[in-house]
């Protein structure tokens, strides 16, 4: 299972006026921010542009301007910071000896969920790390973090509090995702650049994806089992040749099925389509877990994984389920504690393709003794959730 990882956009006063301010905040939404962040009166602004988190910059001139504008909107947090303590425009407090609080940044006026702080030195390093134990969220900016690194923050920030490092460009991003092989928990981007903007959300997702070690199991039997319901997985999304899902009758061993990229003599290619298998059949989750096939419809996410391991998330478009022909696909696979039997049952067709060490090969073409991909988790499930006890799959 894998953290979240997010993107924040500045679009606060410090970027400019309102139509430059908007141009940003459309290029996030294009580009999939996860928050935007704006001066508090902008709050409705945003809102009118699209579906997003917002969080706000409180001040004491903002103070005022939303006492009076009640279509102001409310934010989804509330930052405290600026103009004040955390960037450097009010001094830090001549009685700060490494412990502080949000009360310590100016206009809090008790309802804020975290502080931005720019890091200076050592001492708003420190400050940081202290004002992180009362907030949600931190955002800790630096001009450059090679004079006070990254990982000290990462290394003295708790968990409970989410982490969200300055960030430029798209490299700069990645970089913050990577720190310590921990990373950030979430980037601070300024730029207009839509480019960047982009990179900065690929470099997140890429930091939120699993990589899972696929390994060969050894096909022990293909047998004709009559009709079953079967389902077609069509996503939202076009996938790669070397993608597909992780489907099985068993939740420790799942194999690896192709999405249907391939044309043939019968029918064109559909690259968003995993023919996935029989309604009782597990398919695995984005967040680790699995989910019946039967369960799976439109607006549901199912991970898609790569014959390498990548893997990332994919909507379901739909789900279609009709009655054909199936095969029960049995394989060993060798575990620690020795060897183990794994089985699925998948269409009989051609266009059902499973995933082998030399390639992709048809169901239909399969034999006793080949060997096919599939990840192997030594763990029983219950309503697809990893539990500790002892389950039999027959």
């Amino acid at each position: 299972m894998t953290r979240e990882r997010t993107v924040w956009l500045r679009a606060d006063d410090t970027v400019g006026e309102w139509d430059r301010r908007r141009r940003r905040i459309t290029a996030g939404l294009e580009a999939g921010v996860d928050w935007v962040v704006v001066d508090e009166r902008d709050v409705s602004k945003v809102r009118e542009l699209g579906d997003v988190n917002v969080a706000a910059f409180r001040s004491d001139a903002e103070v005022d301007v939303i006492d009076e504008a009640e279509h102001s909107g409310e934010p989804d947090a509330v930052l405290v910071g600026k103009d004040g303590e955390g960037d450097g425009t009010v001094e830090l407090p001549s009685d700060f000896s490494g412990s502080a609080d949000l009360t310590t940044l100016r206009h809090s006026d008790g309802r804020a969920d975290g502080a931005y702080v720019r890091i200076f030195d050592e001492d708003y390093e420190a400050f940081a790390a202290e004002a992180a134990r009362d907030a949600d969220y931190l955002l800790a900016a630096a001009e450059d973090w090679t004079i006070i690194p990254l990982e000290n923050l990462i290394a003295r920030v708790g968990e409970e509090t989410t982490l969200v490092a300055g960030a430029t460009t798209a490299e700069e991003a990645a970089t913050a995702f990577e720190t310590l092989e921990i990373g950030a928990d979430g980037v601070f981007l300024d730029t207009d650049d839509p480019d960047e903007i982009r990179g900065a959300c690929e470099a997140r997702d890429e930091a939120a994806r699993e990589q899972l070690d696929l390994q060969p199991a050894t096909v022990t039997e293909i047998e004709r089992v009559g009709s079953a319901d079967r389902v077609c997985v069509d996503t939202g999304s076009i996938m790669d040749d070397d993608e597909g899902m992780l489907v099985g009758s068993m939740s420790r061993g799942l194999f690896f099925v192709h999405a249907e990229t391939a044309d043939s003599p019968y029918v064109a290619s559909r690259p968003f389509r995993v023919n996935a298998g029989a309604v009782h059949a597990y398919a695995r989750d984005p967040d680790g877990g699995t989910s019946y096939l039967s369960e799976l419809g439109s607006g549901d996410e199912v991970q898609i994984v790569s014959t390498d391991g990548h893997t990332r998330e994919a909507v379901v478009g739909r789900a279609k389920i009709e009655r054909r022909p199936m095969f029960r696909v049995s394989a060993e696979v060798e575990t620690e504690a020795g060897t183990d039997r794994i089985e699925t049952l998948l269409q009989n067709a051609e266009t059902i393709k499973v995933a082998t060490p030399e390639g992709r090969r048809a169901v239909t073409d399969l034999e006793a003794g080949d060997e096919v991909l599939v990840y192997y988790e030594d763990v029983a499930r219950h309503f697809g959730e990893s539990v500790d006890e002892s389950i039999i799959e027959k």
